[in-house]
């Protein structure tokens, strides 16, 4: 279960859980004395469950609003539970997600995201649709008031915030402030480079005075980088280097079709993507010297980038990853392993591609200093597959050191292991970057 919502009159609980794929489904279920009386219902449309999230109920708790894969993109749709029709509230180019009522039912607002870029656009009963943002950055969480919205917003010179937007001026107002200093790092820019087959690849890139750069691989991988409050990739900008984070196919943000793109292939387009963009920096003079670095799939992804394409880079940090994706598969819980299943296909029937995408039976390629940083019980990408890569690339000569931290999981959560571990990560990329070896173009 990923999200659930009571309806205001108490009958019913929509219920958001994992489906197939990477997708999810909303089923609406009656509780309390409405129980028994009616079925369960899944949201459904042309006799096809819907891939929808993020369920809101409606003042009168008559519609429920949802997130929902309309084509090509995701878009606003209001179910009513008394016809079970569905009509759709927006149809645009970009995801719309995390709708919201005002107190009155007269105003519904949304998340409108256009790959980096995001805005809250809502509208008013028989009203245009309309837009607001407090700037260039992340908005999440809305939540209307009487007057305006309170929402979250992160930019790249702010971590996240409660500011409050009027509806009718625009004017942003600030209500919570995580850091008293005022503060000017770079930031990025959304750029788009050639993939190896040519296909155009999204990317953050934040430009460093340096002649060195880091590819920062992001997990998930149903996910993508944006403007958002991003210290470490910020901290690197700072101390010269340039940053470029791909938003590699198997991305969200850009589409169903990219997102899609990488079902049953990972560790094959998705990484063809990302050493693509240390081919960018590295042949448009962006960089004479490449390191590489990600997190959970996109520590996966250093490791494959690390196989695959060893000429590229300088060397590079894998924290919390995964190296072989039949020990990874048999360690893990049984809702990671049903994702598994749904994107890499059953790991006995296609055991070959399983073993062809795990850098683990590759490690004799790599050509670079590697650090691996893992949680002690991590349940999705178990500590012992970064020890077994350790023992292996120890025995083949190759520079490696492990970072284990006793009492984590997949997230740390204890602040000095957080800052630790991206403290060493940070030191480990400039003693690749800054010294001799590696590729220097």
């Amino acid at each position: 279960c990923w999200d659930a919502a009571w309806s205001p009159d108490g009958k019913w609980i929509a219920v958001e859980s994992e489906a197939a794929a990477s997708e999810r489904s909303i089923h609406i279920v009656p509780v309390g004395r409405h129980k028994g009386k009616v079925r369960a219902i899944q949201l459904m449309q042309d006799g096809k469950a819907l891939n929808a999230q993020h369920p809101a109920w409606s003042p009168d708790s008559k519609s429920l609003a949802f997130s929902c894969e309309n084509g090509e993109w995701f878009n606003i749709g209001l179910f009513d539970v008394e016809t079970q029709e569905i009509a759709w509230a927006t149809d645009s180019t970009g995801d719309d997600t995390q709708p919201c009522w005002s107190r009155s039912g007269d105003v519904i607002g949304w998340v409108h995201s256009e790959g980096a870029r995001t805005r809250f656009q809502f509208r008013e009963r028989g009203g245009a649709i309309r837009e607001i943002k407090v700037g260039e950055g992340v908005h999440a969480h809305p939540q209307i008031t009487a007057d305006g919205v309170v929402i979250l917003f992160e930019g790249a010179n702010h971590p996240p915030d409660l500011w409050k937007i009027a509806l009718d001026s625009g004017e942003a107002t600030q209500l919570t402030k995580s850091l008293e200093a005022d503060l000017n790092f770079p930031p990025p820019e959304e750029v788009w480079y050639a993939g190896m087959d040519g296909a155009q690849v999204p990317a953050l890139l934040y430009r460093g005075a340096g002649d060195c750069a880091a590819l920062d691989i992001h997990g998930g991988p149903n996910w993508h980088l944006q403007f958002s409050w991003n210290p470490v990739l910020s901290l690197m900008a700072l101390r010269g280097w340039t940053v470029l984070a791909p938003n590699y196919r198997g991305s969200t943000g850009y589409g169903k079709q990219w997102q899609n793109a990488s079902r049953y292939d990972m560790g094959g387009v998705d990484n063809d993507d990302c050493a693509a963009g240390a081919k960018y920096l590295l042949e448009n003079g962006l960089a004479k010297k490449v390191a590489v670095t990600g997190r959970s799939h996109g520590g996966y992804l250093t490791m494959t980038c690390l196989t695959g394409y060893p000429e590229l880079f300088a060397g590079g940090s894998a924290v919390v990853p995964f190296l072989n994706w039949i020990k990874s598969h048999r360690e893990s819980r049984e809702d990671l392993k049903h994702w598994n299943i749904e994107n890499m296909g059953d790991p006995e029937e296609n055991k070959e591609l399983w073993i062809a995408r795990s850098p683990y039976f590759f490690l004799d390629k790599v050509a670079a200093p590697v650090q691996l940083i893992c949680g002690e019980n991590d349940p999705r990408c178990p500590a012992s597959d970064s020890m077994d890569a350790r023992d292996k690339l120890a025995e083949l000569g190759k520079e490696v050191e492990l970072l284990l931290y006793e009492g984590e999981g997949h997230a740390f959560y204890k602040i000095e292991n957080i800052v630790d571990a991206e403290v060493r990560r940070v030191e480990f990329l400039e003693k690749v970057l800054e010294r001799g070896g590696g590729v220097d173009r």
